[in-house]
């Protein structure tokens, strides 16, 4: 091996991602790998770096975002690369920038409004050329692609509110299969939402067939994630055996205070699935959740936040019983003088959140909504929060356990080679951090606000995040299948 590097980090606590013991040793990274680890002083480097008293994991892999603007909008990604994340899992819920073909004159319809409301980022008329898009611009972090049934919809049919006619599935699967080839890792679905509430599961079936032959996965926000979640589940446990394909359950909850505590039975019977076919799921460490604003969603919560209105923009941050009580409007008023808007939903019991967190086969994803004026906190600070409240504080698991949930195991179930994990050959992507002060910053009161203890972030061998600020290098990859 050469005897000069580009990177040297010494003296360093390594968690290497697969939920071994930590062990100590010096890193090397030259070009984009590790290529040593181990007593490494004989090397000499362009960068030093003393890792005395620090960790260093794998960059983290958020297993569900809606960054899909983003990394084009705001390429250096500081809302993630603030918190270590080095990779992002996009096109969730259903929801993707391609392909898209219409044009929105009056606007863009939930959920694909939590994009881009107004419809000038819809302009990807096939998955290819987004990609292409995302390689000749790239972001400060990889990310891998997964492309939204509502959006085929939207592309395809010309009302929503019925299920797909026989040529309207065929046009669809043709997508799909091009999204495939384009370098798709998969399919998202959103059944929870209107646009693709009257999709039967047969649809979705149908859709996906491609999936199988592109090592796919199919991933949802499931039909129902109250009182119905467990037919919902077993629904998306069918489509994955029809499809045979692997599963992944989106933000896996259970909603409303009649349904507190029933992660019991959605834990037991996702355990019994998964000895039969290849299923996982992700979560998010908080309580609440955020979406677009409804009428219907708020009367099932505790309490309603809005985090962005276009026509009362001034409301962001507000709660919603403030915002009717200062207009002198019941809520559905209130909420029908906001859209289009959205929204944070406290409708989860802590306990059902640790319970999922918890489970073993669980990954770590943010849900973030990058565009909202006042976005939930997990946009900022999921990861350090599982890392510092949910580790640290409170002792849910080890570092080592929850750092796995974060990288190799994430890597591990979205098929991302040399990802993940911290050993030599793998690409350097790489989170530098305080294991004693890592903790979110972000709150529910002052949502934006990059996290504490996040020393250095490395994507592809170069540091996109030092000093706590960005140092506007943007080495992110498209991450595909068929690399």
């Amino acid at each position: 091996m050469n005897h000069h590097v580009d990177i040297l980090i010494t003296n360093v606590d390594i968690f290497d991602g697969t939920g071994i013991p930590s062990y100590q040793a010096d890193i090397a990274v030259n070009a984009d790998r590790i290529v040593a680890i181990g007593a490494l002083a004989h090397l000499t480097a362009k960068v030093n770096i003393d890792g005395s008293g620090l960790a260093l994991s794998p960059g983290f892999i958020d297993a569900h975002t809606h960054d899909d603007r983003l990394l084009l909008s705001h390429p250096d990604m500081e809302p993630k690369v603030s918190q270590g994340v080095t990779t992002v899992i996009g096109g969730n819920c259903g929801v993707s920038l391609a392909p898209m073909s219409k044009r929105f004159a009056e606007g863009v319809i939930p959920p694909l409004s939590l994009l881009d409301s107004k419809g000038d980022w819809f302009r990807f008329q096939d998955f290819r050329s987004y990609l292409d898009a995302l390689r000749e611009n790239p972001a400060a972090t990889n990310c891998a692609m997964l492309v939204g049934h509502t959006t085929l919809r939207v592309n395809t049919m010309d009302t929503l509110n019925r299920p797909a006619q026989v040529d309207e599935i065929q046009s669809m699967k043709t997508m799909v299969q091009d999204a495939l080839e384009a370098g798709a890792i998969g399919i998202s679905t959103g059944l929870f939402y209107e646009p693709a509430i009257a999709a039967t599961t047969e649809e979705v079936i149908a859709i996906s067939e491609p999936l199988s032959r592109y090592q796919g996965v199919y991933c949802t926000h499931m039909r129902n994630e109250g009182d119905q979640v467990m037919e919902s589940l077993i629904e998306t446990f069918r489509i994955g055996r029809e499809v045979d394909v692997p599963v992944i359950i989106s933000h896996h909850k259970v909603m409303g205070k009649n349904n507190f505590g029933r992660s019991t039975e959605t834990l037991k019977l996702i355990e019994s699935a998964m000895e039969h076919q290849p299923v996982c799921l992700d979560c998010y460490p908080y309580p609440a959740s955020s979406t677009i604003l409804s009428a219907s969603r708020a009367r099932h919560a505790t309490r309603v936040t809005v985090t962005w209105s276009e026509s009362l923009p001034e409301y962001a941050g507000k709660d919603l019983a403030d915002i009717a009580h200062e207009m002198g409007v019941s809520i559905e008023e209130a909420v029908d003088r906001l859209l289009p808007a959205g929204a944070i939903y406290y409708v989860m019991d802590e306990q059902d959140v640790q319970r999922i967190m918890h489970f073993g086969p669980t990954m770590i994803g943010s849900d973030g909504l990058p565009h909202d004026a006042a976005p939930h906190p997990r946009l900022w600070g999921t990861f350090p929060r599982v890392l510092g409240h949910y580790s640290r504080k409170i002792g849910l698991f080890s570092m080592e356990t929850a750092i796995h949930k974060m990288t190799g195991l994430t890597a591990q179930n979205f098929g991302l080679k040399d990802r993940g994990v911290i050993r030599e050959g793998a690409y350097a992507d790489l989170t530098l951090f305080d294991p004693l002060a890592i903790d979110s910053a972000a709150t529910f009161e002052h949502p934006i606000a990059p996290a504490r203890g996040i020393h250095t972030v490395i994507v592809n061998g170069q540091i996109v995040w030092k000093d706590r600020k960005s140092t506007g290098r943007r080495p992110g990859r498209v991450l595909t299948h068929i690399d």
